[in-house]
């Protein structure tokens, strides 16, 4: 675990000191996936994380329902509940942007996701809490998609047996598929 901490503190050093002039790339390997996907999980990134926006508009652009993580506590778990862009978001645990708990929980077929750090390997960091990972066995035949800053990624990530690897990384620079 204490690898993981002292890994987790250098990648957040390293997305903090990023300029914010960067956007994320939308590769046509996921505008092609879009075609066949109904709902696209984002999420509303938290301080320097990479901001997943130009993959959420093209998901939208396609014709894709987008839902948001809501999170309610660190027991409970996390649910993909329906928004637009017309729809206020209200605050959440950990600082969380997050539509409004009556939204309607929806079953994504392509969950974004943010990282703190990933490998080649399809590898993925996050903060430690284990919302995504109990997320992903929940949904098993979703495409996992880890956006992040090229400044993240490492040469092996530590992964436990819970850790559900990723079946693509998107980066501004890259389009990384294990």
């Amino acid at each position: 675990m204490t690898d993981k901490l002292a890994l987790r503190a250098r990648l957040r050093a390293a997305r903090d000191g990023l300029a914010r002039d960067r956007a994320i790339a939308v590769p046509d390997a996921f505008r092609a996936r879009l075609a066949r996907a109904r709902i696209v999980a984002s999420y509303m990134p938290l301080g320097s994380e990479a901001d997943p926006a130009p993959l959420a508009t093209a998901a939208r652009d396609a014709g894709c329902r987008l839902v948001l993580p809501h999170v309610t506590g660190r027991d409970a778990p996390m649910r993909f509940l329906d928004w637009d862009d017309g729809t206020p978001l209200v605050a959440g645990p950990y600082g969380l942007l997050q539509p409004p708990a009556d939204a309607p929980a929806l079953r994504p077929d392509i969950v974004l996701t943010p990282l703190l750090g990933f490998d080649r390997a399809g590898h993925r960091l996050g903060q430690g809490a284990g919302y995504y990972d109990r997320a992903f066995a929940l949904l098993p035949d979703a495409w996992r998609v880890g956006v992040a800053w090229s400044v993240q990624q490492v040469d092996a990530c530590p992964a436990d047996p819970w850790d559900v690897p990723l079946h693509a990384i998107a980066t501004e620079s890259d389009w990384i598929v294990p």
